[in-house]
Order: structure tokens, then sequence, then C-alpha cells
């Protein structure tokens, strides 16, 4: 049986998601420009703020590592000297070499210790951007979820993040390290001598222009390879969730094809990325080893000159083994460096996301007086120069039930949106009880509205916690009182642990009504003044609708409500029916008032009851979608 025509992805789409023209909120292009200020930024949630007490001990003890590293080679170029000229002794060749080994323990006991501050670091930092990742999302407007492809995001908030854990955890400490060891073994080979100094620097340019070049290259392919991997991840979350769909449409092999063109796709792009990064492993040990030979050959050729003792030469190639060997690591943390920036970038986009949303500066809370509800000339546009509601204007008295119905794409979801002030209008005014609510705190509106929708959303979680979710504080007593009155109490007594049985994701171990009876027993517990039902019962069966609509009707008693509905029964005993077509109300009435009409709502109406539709004797109607 056939559930649908077909999946809506084509390998058209597909290429275009591989090659970024399907960008999501937020995308930003890769920049080599601005890898600095995101660097410094993501370090900001490790070192910054609580943190920057154990971060500058970190710096200061990393400092002391570094000198007791540095001095290793002076004293082993004494130590040569000792036993190299004339009238050294043994003692003194042992008391070098002790202090060698006294210099090795003072350095692995401080890094040591610098170590398990950064680790500690790294995971404050990590979680601290996590919060405010996630935090910041609960502050975000609907319609940033409305667009936003639900893989897309939720890879910015698993696989973005988790590359920036490898950034704190690989990156930094050996970065800081690696800094502070190349600055003052700079600074010992200048004051020990500057000539073979000199010698030790030649090839230095040529590694940061290798390295700087190297990172431009791979820098946007790292860029690229974090919105492939969001593009994977949306379709493969997308494919999991419509599993049905494609199974019942036998649409296994076009899911395969797809995922493979996706995934090979990441897999060239990954492979350039990391080959080029991974070059400079190859070109840092080639330039190091060139860099060793020419002080060796240098250094040789001042001490058979006797200019400089054999130990100063043995002591600076312990420093260019030093010098190299940071050198080395940071251009080997490259690809770390630059696959967290790309990621971070991606996690910043989503931090530095305005709410479209906001609360007025003047905002106050709204004042409950009955309910009225009125709609004043509303237009509205989810995308700027398309309309999607057109002067629409009516009012809703305290306790009535208003009806609303439409084509499929007329306009009926986008009011209800526009009540609970999940977007502002473009023009005209919604009042409640005369307050505009664009001058009303969003919090204290929404407690008052509450919300059944056609896709019951349950939690993973027990029955009775999925219910205290309505409102913090509600009892078991309250709970259990909703339920019977949403006649969810007796399916639920019955589950194997009752109240205290737990949820699969979405309730997915309950029917559709049995979900649909809890979100009506969640409304109830919630205790709002006004309601609004969208299909709350579309999809369940003739038994089940006659249950949920018994519990709908005792949530909306005494509450101004607003139904949408396609089964135009449901709504027939309205005190008012909106007719929505086209994003306008195209007719408002009584069920009876416009059955005699004889327009829109009759022409509906007769479809369904009658099995005629537009064309047909019971009348005609142009059903146009926004």
């Amino acid at each position: 049986m056939t559930i649908v025509d077909q999946p809506t992805h084509d390998y058209q789409t597909l290429r275009d998601k591989i090659e970024g023209r399907t960008k999501p909120i937020g995308a930003k292009n890769a920049r080599p420009d601005d890898l600095f200020p995101v660097l410094w930024r993501l370090v900001g949630y490790m070192a910054g703020g609580r943190n920057r007490g154990r971060f500058l001990l970190a710096m200061g003890l990393t400092v002391l590592a570094v000198i007791a590293l540095v001095v290793i080679p002076f004293f082993n170029a004494r130590a040569v000297d000792t036993f190299s000229a004339p009238g050294g002794t043994t003692a003194e060749l042992g008391r070098w070499l002790l202090y060698s080994v006294i210099a090795l323990a003072i350095y692995f006991v401080l890094q040591t210790i610098v170590e398990r501050i950064i680790a500690d670091l790294a995971t404050s930092g990590l979680s601290a951007l996590q919060q405010d990742l996630f935090n910041h999302l609960q502050t975000l407007s609907i319609g940033f979820f409305d667009r936003q492809p639900l893989g897309q995001l939720l890879s910015r908030v698993t696989n973005d993040t988790e590359v920036v854990a490898g950034f704190y955890q690989d990156v930094v400490a050996t970065f800081i390290r690696s800094v502070f060891q190349i600055v003052l073994i700079v600074i010992v080979m200048f004051a020990t001598n500057w000539r073979l100094a000199l010698m030790a620097m030649l090839m230095v340019p040529a590694l940061l222009l290798i390295t700087a070049i190297l990172q431009r290259i791979s820098g946007p392919a790292f860029a690229r390879l974090q919105e492939q991997v969001g593009a994977v991840s949306g379709f493969q979350e997308e494919a999991i969730s419509g599993a049905k769909v494609i199974i019942s449409n036998g649409r296994q092999a076009w899911a395969e094809d797809s995922n493979d063109a996706l995934t090979s796709n990441v897999y060239d792009t990954a492979s350039r990325a990391f080959f080029v990064s991974l070059l400079q492993f190859p070109v840092t040990l080639t330039m190091s080893m060139l860099q060793m030979t020419i002080v060796l050959t240098f250094g040789s050729l001042q001490a058979l000159q006797g200019h400089i003792p054999v130990g100063t030469v043995v002591g600076f190639l312990g420093y260019v083994t030093l010098l190299t060997s940071p050198l080395s690591g940071i251009a080997n943390l490259m690809a770390g460096a630059l696959n967290a920036v790309a990621g971070a970038r991606r996690v910043f986009a989503i931090i530095d996301e305005q709410p479209t949303v906001r609360d007025a500066p003047d905002a106050v809370p709204y004042e409950f007086k009955g309910g009225r509800v009125e709609f004043q000339n509303v237009d509205f546009s989810y995308v700027p120069g398309k309309k999607i509601l057109n002067q629409n204007s009516f009012v809703a008295l305290p306790g009535q039930k208003i009806g609303i119905c439409g084509p499929t794409g007329a306009g009926k979801s986008t009011i209800m949106n526009i009540l609970t002030r999940y977007y502002d209008v473009d023009s005209g005014r919604v009042l409640l009880d005369g307050q505009d609510i664009s001058r009303l705190t969003q919090e204290s509106l929404r407690e008052q509205v509450g919300m059944v929708l056609q896709e019951a959303f349950l939690f993973s979680d027990t029955v009775m916690n999925n219910l205290k979710y309505a409102r913090a504080g509600a009892t078991d007593e309250e709970c259990i009182a909703a339920a019977r009155q949403a006649n969810a109490h007796e399916f639920i007594v019955n589950l194997r642990q009752g109240y205290d049985t737990m949820l699969t994701e979405r309730g997915a171990n309950l029917s559709q009504g049995q979900r649909q009876m809890i979100t009506i027993a969640r409304a109830m517990i919630a205790n709002p003044k006004l309601l609004c039902l969208d299909e709350a019962t579309s999809n369940v069966d003739t038994r089940t609708e006659k249950l949920i609509q018994e519990g709908l009707r005792k949530l909306m008693e005494g509450r101004t409500s607003f139904v949408i509905a396609h089964r135009l029964s449901t709504i027939r005993d309205s005190a008012k029916i909106l007719v929505v077509n086209g994003g306008a109300i195209v007719e408002a009435g009584t069920h009876d008032e416009l059955m005699d009409k004889g327009g829109f709502y009759y022409t509906l109406f007769m479809s369904q009851f009658k099995g005629k539709g537009p064309g047909g004797a019971a009348g005609t109607a142009d059903f146009v979608s926004t």
C-alpha cells in the first residue's frame, strides 16, 4: 500500500546539498581571515571567566616546565666540554649529567600538572560551549526551527561540538607549550651564539610560509567538510524517521544510493582536506632534518677552526631538536585546529542567531479579562514578498468555540501561529482582551494559551512526568484527575507499569489516540485561558475520536477555543466558523448560516458528507493555497 507518492529528494537536490547551494540558517562560507577571531573566541570558553585563574596558573607552570626542558641541552653541552677539554674530571661530568636528570624530572612533574589542569579546563570549556549552544536554542523563535533542517541542527549540536572537544583536548595544550618552547629556545640560542642561531633559523621562514599556504587550502576544505557531514546527518535522520514511507514505497535502493552519493562526496572532501593538512608532517620533518644538517655542518667548521667549543655544537643540536619538535607539532595540529574552526563557525552561527520575535522594551504581562480575541486587518508573510495572510479580521468572544476550516495550505495553522505570537504580523493588530499581543511578554502570553496539535509529542520519560511537564509543581493527584477527564486514565492504568511506564521516543509505544489523550490531559493540567486545537482528532479511529472529543469538550468548557478541522463535523457546533482560502477569511458565521449561504463552506461540507465536491452538483469553489 502506497502511503505517499515518492520521497521528495532527487539526485539534483542531493547535489545541491553537496555543493552547498542549499544553505541552512546561519551558514557561513569559510574565510581564512577570520581564523584567529574564531580561535580566540573558542579558547575564551576554556580560558575565560571563572577558568582564568587556573589557565594563568597552567601558563606559569608551562613556562617553568619549558625552562627546565631548555636548560637540558645547556647542561649536556657543559658535560661534553668537560670530557673533551683537558683537565676535565669524572665528578664534574657527573655533576652536569645530574643537573640534566634533575631538570628532566622537574619538567616531567610540572608538565604532568599542566596537562591535568588543561584537561579540566578543556572539559569545562566544552561544557560551557554546549550549554551556551543549547540554552541559546531555547531563546530562538519558532521560525528558526521551521526553517532549519533538523539533521543539520543536530549535526551542529553533536558532530561540530565533538570536533571542538578534540581541539580542546589535543590542540590547545600542545600549541601553548610549543609557543613558549619556541620563544625560549630562540632567546637562548641567540644568547649563546648568534651565528649558529641564524643558521638554525634559516628554514623557519620557509616552514612558516608553507604552513600558511597549506592552511589557506585546507581551511575552506574543512569548512566544506563540516557542511557536508551536516548534509549527511540531515538525510540519514530524515530517512530513519521516514523508514515506513521508504519501506512501503520500496525505495530502500533509492535511500542507499542517495546516502552513497552524499557520503562519497564527504569522503572526497575529507581526503583532500586531510591530505593537504597531513602534507605538513613530511614537509616539516624534511626541513627539520635539513636544519639540523646546516647547524651541524656550520658548527663543526666553527669548532674545527677553534671558534667555538664542541659542546656548543652539541648543545645547539639539542636546541634545534627542541625547536623543530614544536614547529612540527604545530604544523601537525593544523588539521585539528582547522577542523575545529570549521565546526566552531557553525556553532557560533547559531549562538549569534537572534530571535525574530522579541519582547518590546516596555512589554507587560498579559492580564486575562475573559478571553476576547480580535484580529484587525492582519497581514503576514513567512518570506518577504509572499503573503500568507491578507487583511484578516474577526472577533472571538470570551468562552466561544471558533472553528477554522479551509483547503490545505490556505493559512489556517498560520492564524494559530500568529495568535500564540510564534511569529509577528507584517501589519494589523492582534488583541487579547483589548491588549495588543506585541506589547505583552511572550512568557505570560503562552502561559495562558494552550496548544493541542495534530501530532502529539511525548518525551522519552514516564507517563506521569509527561503529564507534569505541563506545569511546574503539578501533583500526582492533579495529573491523575486530568487523565480521568481526558479519558486517558483507563488505558494508562492498564499499561505494564501504569503511570510509571517509560515511553519511547515521541511516545512510539502508544497508539496515536493514546498519545493524543495524554496531550489533552497535559493541557488540562496547564489550565490555560485560551485553547488552540490543530487537527487534534484527524489521525484516530471513530471510537477513539469520540473519547478524544469528549475530553476536548471538557477542556474547552468556559475557554475561548480555536479549532482547526478538516472533518467539518467536529466544528459544526462552533459559535463561529472562519472559512479560510488563499490566506483570507472568505466566510464567517455559524454552521447553519454558512450552509444557508450556499457558498464556499457549503461546498466543503457537501464534498465531505454528500460525496460532491468542487464542480459537482453541490456547488463550485476555487481552492487556493498560499
